[in-house]
């Protein structure tokens, strides 16, 4: 099975979870992307690895990790995300030293932010992004949340089309945790 690249798009706030953070990836080659539920602390150590100029007073863990690997010429040579149950992300970091590799698993929040400090490229499986990729298209009608409706739509009489659309305008508002929740569930309809 091939690997393809994906890039960081952005990080944002999760309307509907406190503490949540939504990760977008992007794939580089293509217009699907990957929205990853992550924690509160991901969430800041990866935007401190993206944003250079940033330096925490004392080192984060992963900064941590980073130092203790480069102590014993550790490399990450690449972080591959490689399978989805349940709406989880299950990922493995490809490490190398002295030209032997090793492969550890890692909370994909984890790599990801290792994964920066590293320079490493980050990959997944065709099956994942099918799995678990939306597109984004431009236009479209807004979706409102189920907290500010008077009626409620049952996700499950939805159609797998409907679904498909409610990803969409989800992504489109920046509401990755309510896309991720759909993709779950669109998932579940598709088994």
């Amino acid at each position: 099975m091939s690997l393809i690249r994906l890039t960081i798009d952005r990080i944002s706030y999760s309307q509907n979870t406190n503490g949540a953070y939504a990760l977008l990836l992007s794939e580089k080659d293509g217009e699907r992307k990957l929205p990853v539920v992550i924690g509160a602390f991901e969430a800041q150590s990866i935007a401190v690895a993206l944003e250079k100029e940033i330096k925490p007073p004392r080192p984060l863990t992963h900064d941590l990790f980073k130092n203790f690997s480069d102590c014993f010429e550790i490399k990450i040579k690449q972080v591959i995300i490689h399978k989805i149950i349940d709406g989880v992300f299950f990922s493995s970091l490809i490490c190398v030293r002295d030209k032997i590799e090793e492969i550890i698993d890692s909370r994909t929040s984890d790599a990801i932010a290792l994964a920066i400090r590293f320079n490493s490229p980050i990959f997944t499986y065709e099956n994942v992004l099918e799995k678990a990729g939306i597109i984004l298209k431009h236009g479209g009608e807004k979706l409102q949340k189920e907290s500010d409706k008077s009626t409620t739509v049952d996700v499950n009489k939805m159609s797998i089309k409907q679904i498909k659309n409610a990803i969409e305008i989800a992504v489109k508002n920046e509401d990755y945790e309510l896309a991720a929740e759909l993709r779950d569930k669109l998932t579940k309809k598709n088994e």
